[in-house]
């Protein structure tokens, strides 16, 4: 089987972000794989190491986006493709275009994971559009699969506790999420293993001469804001709700 698996390379939430004048981050920002695309990266290897195959990570990004293909490479991918760009954000339908050129240009796959969704844009939209793109079936929030001969029996997660069972047939588009498993920490002798797996460079104006005609632009970049601190008040339920009204009064909520 052969298991394409997109992931991208994103500003690690968990630290400062750092962004100079509006449009690019600081250097000391550190980019990792996106979580959600780790479970994705881990399914594939569970599969391989099932029934045999090859697992193919493919991304598009910044020159610095191949360490996150060494990682997934580290966890036991193949072979990896990395679709370069200086644009530090790639708009969803220029992405879907370069994803699905590269994929066959390679020879086509019989099955693509990818996360649900990426922890920097959220817009949630890549795999619903490379599914559209290449005529595949797509199954997403996915906490459970299974192969079974050409078909993918998933379970997606619809919140409250509930899931949708669904059987796809091979090749189809699934996105993970977490609780599919528990992505592997790679050991060293594996991350020094990665240093000599292939990873094929390719040019994003080469791949993809005209851009797709309805694209998006980034304005501007900003910092989340910090959140507020809350208020205690004490006191009897008529001191509370007069302080209340103050509070009201001085943010002009009334």
């Amino acid at each position: 089987m052969k298991i394409f698996v997109c992931v991208k390379h994103v500003p690690d939430t968990a630290a400062n972000v750092k962004i100079v004048d509006g449009n690019s981050f600081d250097d000391s920002v550190k980019f990792v794989v996106n979580p959600y695309d780790e479970y994705a990266i881990e399914e594939a290897i569970q599969i391989k190491e099932d029934t045999g195959g090859e697992v193919i990570v493919v991304t598009l990004g910044i020159p610095q986006a191949t360490a996150s293909i060494r990682l997934a490479l580290a966890m036991g991918a193949d072979r990896g493709i990395h679709i370069k760009t200086d644009e530090l954000i790639v708009d969803t339908m220029t992405t879907v275009a370069a994803l699905k050129k590269a994929i066959e240009q390679d020879g086509g796959a019989d099955l693509i994971l990818t996360g649900k969704q990426s922890v920097d844009c959220e817009s949630m939209q890549t795999h619903y559009y490379l599914a559209q793109a290449l005529g595949l079936p797509i199954a997403t929030d996915v906490v459970d699969l299974v192969i079974e001969k050409d078909q993918a029996i998933v379970q997606s997660d619809l919140g409250n506790s509930e899931v949708a069972i669904m059987e796809l047939d091979l090749p189809c588009v699934i996105a993970a999420t977490k609780g599919l498993n528990e992505p592997r920490l790679p050991k060293l002798p594996n991350i020094m293993k990665a240093k000599k797996k292939p990873i094929k460079e390719i040019i994003l104006e080469e791949l993809i001469q005209e851009k797709p005609v309805h694209r998006t632009s980034v304005v501007s970049l900003e910092a989340a804001p910090e959140k507020g601190q809350a208020i205690l008040f004490e006191g009897s339920a008529v001191d509370v709700v007069e302080k209340l009204v103050e509070v009201f009064k001085e943010k002009a909520f009334i």
